[in-house]
């Protein structure tokens, strides 16, 4: 066994303080040695086989944690999805990264009693595989290992603190990396993990405030959007004593009221590919950049940060060039080998480089300030959304004989989808593309506005002219 491995490190709490609480929640709480009876479970249902990767389709409960585990203890790589994701996407998930077999709900009920069993888990195995929006038109998988989430909790506990306990709220997504977050740097520094029930996570914030009263959560992290609708409401539990933004900018206005309530806030930044986040920053009592977002700020232990010009060279503090990650936090890389592959290198002291595709530049005192995408890739609602996927399957409806998909950025620079197209018949409705993209993208993915038109203009060499496309403006505003 070796400490550098995800299960490995959750196992040695399981010896230092078995009767801790894990997991907690309205229905009831785990400990650590109960949550880890449950791994052996289900493992034992399938350790039998050696799989490269198992699916997890579950709701969010103590079960789901346990099969993750499960997985990463018999040294497979789980594929998480949320059972509302369309079949279709879930499908090409499973399918794509190879899954053996999927762990579901039903697979968790009537566990048997299980003796331990041996940890196969490595520092260099894959530990999960996230799938992200991609430009060929299909979500690609990024390939994460063992000794990268391990590297992550330790550098968030060294910057955070976090120990028995601390309660960590689960709020997140299973396919979207804060939930890595919340669930791996709680388990693996001793902490418990908070996770409400689909009724109160559905519900509105007050009931989220509750539920984190009730149970003592003191760590939120979530999108800067929780943080907006908190600082809106003004409302917080009582215990808080750090929130963290994350997965899209923050800006001043969304905590005008929460930097003065007496606990720590952090702006933090890092693609899925550098496993959770690369860099850290305090903004609850700093002065926010002129354009009213706070900076990214400084790399965490294991991570180098380099701001470099288009062929790899470093700029001058203040200049602006691609945010460039190395070190223990850069994933394997993709499955397959989809376009963007290139944007992994391997440097001469062979550690991995990940091109971010972020412009930023470095402050005079080593903070990092991001600016936008080099690409067209955007935020929404956090996650990352590449227009030309959408377009793709746009062009797939049945009613679309044309369509095209662009970004805009509203007056409060968040982003949106326009889809623009040309009814393939005089009967098309805007419900039926709507629901033809549902089936096959996430509901965030779904642009808000259609425009119908005649034809999709063109340039004089036969591209899409952006400028002779209608804007669809967003509550007053538009880029």
């Amino acid at each position: 066994m070796d400490n550098n491995t995800i299960y490995s490190r959750f196992s040695r709490w399981v010896k230092l303080r078995p009767d801790a609480v894990a997991v907690i929640g309205d229905g009831g709480s785990m400990t650590y040695r109960e949550l880890d009876m449950m791994v052996n479970s289900i493992m034992s249902k399938f350790c039998a086989n050696e799989y490269k990767a198992v699916g997890i389709v579950m709701s969010h409960s103590a079960e789901m944690i346990a099969a993750m585990l499960a997985v990463l203890k018999s040294g497979a790589a789980y594929v998480p999805a949320e059972p509302t994701l369309p079949r279709q996407r879930i499908d090409y998930m499973m399918r794509t990264a190879e899954v053996g077999f999927v762990i579901t709900d039903d697979y968790c009920r009537d566990l048997p009693v299980a003796p331990p069993l041996s940890d196969r888990s490595t520092p260099g195995g894959a530990a999960y595989i996230l799938y992200t929006s991609g430009t060929s038109g299909r979500p690609k998988g990024v390939v994460v290992e063992n000794h990268s989430v391990v590297n992550y909790a330790e550098a968030f506990e060294r910057e955070f603190h976090v120990a028995p306990g601390d309660v960590m709220l689960q709020y997140s997504i299973c396919s979207f990396d804060i939930f890595v977050e919340e669930v791996f740097t709680t388990l693996l520094n001793g902490a418990a993990l908070a996770i409400p029930s689909e009724s109160v996570h559905e519900g509105s914030l007050d009931g989220i405030i509750d539920f984190c009263e009730r149970h003592g959560v003191t760590v939120i992290s979530g999108f800067p959007y929780l943080l907006a609708d908190m600082n809106r409401s003004r409302v917080y539990p009582s215990g808080l004593r750090l929130l963290i933004s994350g997965g899209d900018v923050i800006r001043a206005a969304y905590i005008t009221w929460l930097k003065d309530q007496g606990f720590v806030i952090y702006n933090t930044y890092g693609p899925s590919e550098t496993t959770v986040c690369t860099t850290y920053s305090r903004v609850d009592n700093v002065t926010p950049l002129d354009d009213g977002t706070y900076p990214i700020g400084k790399a965490v232990k294991g991570v180098g940060v380099m701001i470099l010009d288009d062929n790899l060279n470093e700029v001058a503090d203040g200049q602006t060039g691609e945010i460039c990650i190395s070190g223990e936090g850069v994933a394997r890389g993709y499955l397959g080998n989809p376009p963007e592959q290139r944007n992994f290198l391997t440097l001469a002291d062979r550690r991995r480089m990940y091109r971010s595709g972020d412009l930023g530049y470095r402050l005079p005192d080593g903070n990092i300030a991001f600016l936008r995408r080099k690409d067209r890739q955007v935020m929404i609602l956090g996650r990352r959304v590449e227009p030309e996927e959408v377009e793709n399957v746009l062009n797939e409806s049945p009613c679309v004989e044309r369509g095209v998909v662009r970004a805009f950025t509203d007056e409060h620079g968040l982003a949106y989808l326009t889809a623009y197209f040309v009814p393939s018949h005089k009967n098309c409705q805007i419900s039926r593309i709507k629901t033809f993209l549902r089936s096959r993208l996430a509901d965030f993915m779904v642009p808000e506005f259609f425009v119908r038109m005649e034809e999709i203009p063109l340039t004089a060499r036969g591209k899409v002219n952006d400028h002779a496309l209608p804007v669809v403006m967003k509550e007053g505003g538009a880029e």
